[in-house]
């Protein structure tokens, strides 16, 4: 078994989104609970603190002002007067205890009645002797209390005494664990909602990524990635607002972009229309930069509901070179293969004039068949040396015969061979139009003949095809290399566009005269990559 495992099972896969996100939002809610919790403790702890000291207050400065109680205090320590009401008071209000002492500390009231008449324990009460109200925690005879103290006025406003209030600190904390319970609860049902938010909210996102992990969303981005940019084709998407979010770099070198930035190209009119209405634009084409491109556009869709739109598309001179190349080499072939019927046709009639002895006859006839051929395919031959070329001229040449229109190729003819396609496919190209449209011309004619010169000098390849069709008016003449111009009818006048936009490409010239009823001639120049005939 080998040592290799794939790279799948041998790297750690990361963790999944759904785990990723609850980890992520219990830790940010419990965080915010726990400090929420820590402040609500501090907050409720105080207020309640709070709660009581002013509670214990009220009580003790609503029993400073009682007349009974003033009254009591300026009496003898043994009046009854003062330890009913505390008491009364102390069981209403569930209080440890109510003490009123007077100015030398002696307790006039408490619930223990023995300590009656003896002096009051804490230093706390000094301040209060002084007419300064007090608040103290401390532990006296009983248990340890919050204890209040308030002085007591007479009529003259003179200070007699006293008024303590003390609660119990046991009811303080049970207050607080009231609170406290309160505060879990509140958590507890916080920490609820929040699992359940959090397990909605990673429904809702795993839906939105079509159940898709972060780490496979980041492997089908490069793919994508790595796919648009080899595309041969260009591509550009844009959403539905009209902004453009992507663009490969085919697109960029069609539509001359610069590498960080997108602008505003000839197909976002076709882009935006397509986004509105939702419909597809197949085969549309669209004029950019000097090159007719063909544009395929569809919208995209999310759920029936259409988000953007994409366009591919493709130099369409590309596609007809393609097409003129293939289309000469079948022509060569054909153009052999009828050949090489004749041929064995020729045969057959060399054996039966060997068989019949008519050695005249048959000098005759071999002469004859050495003369068409170097007439036809020698001379062709002779004169262009690419042998796409040649098929190309062949092919016409047979079916000018077939229109019956004779195709005459100058005696003066050179074309070197050479090795930039571009060249051979442009020209390919030019000549194939000019030729089909002086056949076309020429249709209606008892006879015709198109002439065809093709001359090669200093770098320069130069091309003149003439015909004695019936000409074209003057006001026609400017306007026949046009985009969409024609005669033929619709969806016509194309042809001439191209070939004129290829030339012109190259650098090249194409021109053409003509005179109505006698003759039109089209000049063709163009730079051919070729050092010497290749003889």
């Amino acid at each position: 078994m080998s040592d290799l495992q794939p790279v799948s099972m041998t790297r750690k896969r990361p963790m999944k989104l759904s785990t990723l996100v609850t980890l992520m939002i219990c830790g940010v809610i419990g965080s915010v609970l726990l400090v929420l919790c820590a402040l609500y403790f501090m907050q409720i702890t105080k207020a309640t603190r709070d709660g009581v000291k002013d509670t214990a207050l009220a009580i003790a400065r609503t029993l400073a002002d009682d007349p009974e109680i003033k009254r009591g205090l300026l009496l003898s320590p043994a009046t009854p007067l003062i330890q009913p009401i505390a008491d009364a008071v102390s069981r209403r209000n569930g209080l440890l205890y109510v003490v009123v002492t007077d100015m030398r500390g002696v307790r006039f009231s408490h619930p223990d009645t023995r300590l009656l008449g003896q002096q009051f324990i804490g230093d706390d009460l000094a301040p209060a002797l002084k007419g300064k109200e007090n608040v103290s925690v401390n532990h006296g005879v009983l248990a340890e209390a919050l204890r209040v103290f308030t002085p007591v006025y007479d009529a003259a406003h003179r200070q007699i005494g006293v008024v303590v209030v003390g609660i119990s600190l046991k009811k303080v904390d049970e207050q607080l664990s009231r609170s406290r319970w309160s505060v879990i609860w509140t958590v507890l049902f916080s920490v609820l909602v929040g699992t359940l938010g959090t397990l909605a909210l990673v429904r809702v996102i795993r839906r939105i990524l079509f159940g898709l992990e972060p780490y496979e969303i980041s492997a089908l981005f490069e793919q994508r990635q790595a796919m648009l940019q080899s595309l041969k084709e260009g591509v550009m998407a844009i959403d539905s607002a009209g902004r453009v979010t992507m663009v490969n770099h085919t697109a960029r070198q069609i539509l001359l972009l610069p590498s960080d930035e997108s602008g505003e190209t000839p197909m976002m009119d076709l882009l935006r229309d397509v986004a509105r209405s939702g419909v597809a634009r197949q085969d549309r084409e669209i004029n950019c930069n000097g090159r007719l491109l063909v544009c395929n556009t569809v919208p995209v869709k999310s759920r029936e509901d259409v988000i953007g739109a994409i366009c591919t598309f493709r130099d369409k001179t590309e596609i007809r070179q393609l097409m003129q190349r293939l289309d000469g080499m079948v022509n060569y072939v054909d153009a052999l293969r009828s050949h090489s019927h004749e041929f064995m046709n020729k045969l057959h009639v060399i054996l039966g004039l060997l068989h019949m002895k008519r050695y005249d006859k048959l000098e005759e006839y071999v002469l004859q068949t050495a003369h068409n051929y170097q007439t036809d395919i020698g001379a062709i031959q002779s004169k262009i040396k690419s042998p796409v070329i040649a098929g190309f001229l062949l092919g016409k040449i047979n079916r000018a015969k077939e229109a019956g229109v004779t195709l005459t190729l100058a005696e003066e003819c050179q074309v070197p061979d050479t090795a930039n396609e571009q060249q051979v496919a442009v020209l390919i190209t030019v000549l194939g139009n000019l030729i089909e449209n002086a056949l076309d011309a020429m249709s209606g004619q008892s006879e015709g003949e198109v002439t065809l010169l093709l001359h090669y000098q200093n770098g320069w390849l130069s091309a003149e095809v003439s015909d004695d069709g019936p000409g074209i008016e003057p006001a026609r003449l400017a306007s026949i290399f046009n985009k969409g111009y024609s005669t033929k009818g619709e969806h016509r006048g194309v042809g001439l566009f191209l070939a004129r936009q290829e030339v012109e490409k190259l650098g090249g010239e194409l021109t053409a005269e003509s005179e109505p009823g006698v003759f039109t001639q089209f000049f063709v120049q163009i730079p051919w990559d070729s050092e010497r005939l290749i003889a």
